[in-house]
């Protein structure tokens, strides 16, 4: 199933990550209600992906873990 988001309004954020010479750099969205979209802050014309909230933060606790 496939659900369109219009994010054409969204207030997007840079992650804390991103290093200074452009590379490597995602953009989340942070309030919206069950669902938080990612983009390519290089291309932010390309479509977003959406993921639920939940997986999205089992995905960075994962990461700031170094588990994955």
């Amino acid at each position: 199933m496939s659900i369109d988001y219009d994010l054409s309004t969204a207030t997007w954020r840079k992650s804390s990550y991103t290093n200074g010479d452009g590379g490597a750099c995602v953009e989340i969205v942070d309030d919206l209600p069950g669902v938080t979209p990612v983009r390519d802050s290089k291309a932010p014309e390309r479509p977003a992906l959406v993921f639920p909230n939940a997986g999205w933060s089992a995905f960075v606790t994962a990461v700031k873990d170094n588990v994955l």
